[in-house]
C-alpha cells in the first residue's frame, strides 16, 4: 500500500517506521529543508521530501493520485484539515487519516474537510483517565463513521443490573442501535455470546449509533 505522511516530527517519523516496517510504500513530506534532510539520512526506507503539504503543487509533485492512504500528522490543525480536504477533494485520495493536536478542535475533523478517520492524543489521554476513575460511568473510546457511530466502555460495578439480576446477553433488554462486541475479564479479552453472563469489574465494550449510546445505561450502569 502506497502512503503519504504529512509532517516529519516525532509522530511522522514514528508512523513512517511502523509502516516500513509493514512493508508499506511510505513518502514522508517536510517543509523544512534542514529537517528534511536529517530525515533522509535516518530514514532510508522512506522517500523524504521537502515540501509543503498544504500547497496543491507539492501534492501534485507527490504524485497523490496514487496514494491510497493520506495521513495528515503535522503539530498544527489547521494545517492537518487543509491537508485532508485537498487530499479528498482534489486527489479524491481513498482514506485520509489526520491528527488532532487540540481536543476543542475535535468537532471539526469530520467528512466536510475530508478527514475519515480522525486520531485525537489529547482525547484518548483523557478518556484513560476517565476510564481509570470513572467506574461504572460510560466512556467514549472513539468515534466511528464520520460520528455517527461511537465505541464505548462501561466498567462494571456490582449494583450494574447485568450483575445484579446475573442475566445473560440473551436476556438483557438492548437498543437494536447497541451491540455489545468485546468483553475484558481480568485483563482476558471475551468475544461475547448469548449465553455469557456478566461479572463486577468486567469491562464490556459496545458499539452504539451516536445518539443511542446512554441506552445501554440502564443495563451496565448501576
Amino acid at each position: 500500500m502506497r502512503v503519504m505522511i504529512a509532517g516529519g516530527g516525532s509522530v511522522g517519523i514514528a508512523i513512517s517506521l511502523d509502516l516500513v516496517d509493514r512493508h508499506h510504500d511510505v513518502v514522508l513530506l517536510e517543509q523544512d529543508p534542514a529537517v528534511a534532510e536529517k530525515l533522509r539520512s535516518q530514514l532510508h526506507s522512506v522517500d523524504v521530501v521537502t515540501a509543503d503539504a498544504c500547497e496543491y503543487s507539492s501534492l501534485a509533485n507527490a504524485d497523490l493520485r496514487t496514494v491510497d492512504v493520506v495521513i495528515a500528522a503535522t503539530g498544527d490543525d489547521e494545517d492537518n484539515l487543509v491537508i485532508s480536504w485537498l487530499s479528498k477533494q482534489e486527489f479524491g485520495v481513498p482514506r485520509v487519516i489526520a491528527r488532532i493536536n487540540n481536543s476543542r478542535n475535535e468537532w471539526l475533523f469530520g467528512q466536510s474537510w475530508g478527514v475519515d478517520v480522525a486520531v485525537s492524543t489529547p482525547a484518548l489521554i483523557t478518556s484513560l483517565v476517565d476510564e481509570a476513575v470513572e467506574v461504572g460511568s460510560i466512556i467514549n473510546l472513539m468515534d466511528l463513521a464520520h460520528g455517527k457511530m461511537t465505541l464505548i466502555e462501561v466498567t462494571l460495578t456490582a449494583s450494574a443490573p447485568a450483575v445484579a439480576e446475573k442475566k445473560t446477553l440473551d436476556e438483557l433488554v438492548l437498543s437494536d442501535s447497541v451491540r455489545v462486541v468485546a468483553v475484558v475479564r481480568a485483563e482476558q479479552p471475551m468475544v461475547p455470546q448469548g449465553s455469557m453472563r456478566f461479572l463486577e469489574h468486567d469491562h464490556v465494550i459496545l458499539l452504539a449509533r451516536a445518539d443511542s449510546a446512554g441506552d445501554c445505561a440502564s443495563a451496565f450502569v448501576g
